[in-house]
């Protein structure tokens, strides 16, 4: 009897719409070093942060999957693979993080904030790189993750936040 292979590896990444040229950046270094790995990107699959990590996951032959607001397919970036269209407006921020294995939060706008919530509540480790992790960084931030209860680390590099988030992901498989 054949065995299955095993299921890829799905690291959420989460960013706003409307990126700064740094986190642009930080994103599309995300998306290259995840697809270099093995993983699968799981984000929003609109504009800005989410399209520069799809980007990058794909031009290093990653797998990327969109999970998009409302119906209309043809609203994802053109770098996702596969389009899962919710009709569920913001709150398909929920199925973003429940997808990922670990979730990697790029800057951050509210949707950004939102998820790193929904992440932590769900139990789903989450990195944060840039955005959120400075006001997060405070005692007071600190014990506010605390009490969500779920493991959140503050990175500087893309590279420390696609190690942390795979060594997430594979403690928790």
């Amino acid at each position: 009897m054949n065995e299955a292979p095993p299921r890829a590896t799905h690291i959420a990444v989460c960013g706003p719409g409307e990126a700064s040229a740094g986190e642009l950046a930080l994103a599309e270094a995300v998306g290259r070093l995840l697809a270099e790995q093995g993983c699968t990107l799981v984000c929003g699959g609109l504009d800005g942060a989410m399209a520069a990590a799809s980007r990058g996951a794909r031009q290093a032959g990653g797998a990327t999957i969109g999970i998009i607001p409302g119906y209309d397919e043809s609203a994802a970036n053109p770098w996702i693979d596969h389009v899962i269209c919710t009709g569920l407006g913001q709150a398909r921020n929920a199925l973003v993080v429940a997808t990922g294995h670990a979730v990697i939060a790029v800057g951050g706008g509210w949707g950004t904030l939102s998820e790193i919530a929904l992440a932590a509540r769900l139990g789903r480790p989450v990195v944060l790189l840039g955005g959120w992790a400075g006001l997060l960084k405070s005692a007071e931030g600190r014990a506010k993750l605390a009490e969500l209860g779920g493991e959140i680390v503050i990175v500087e590099t893309p590279e420390a936040a696609v190690e942390a988030a795979i060594a997430f992901a594979t403690d928790r498989r």
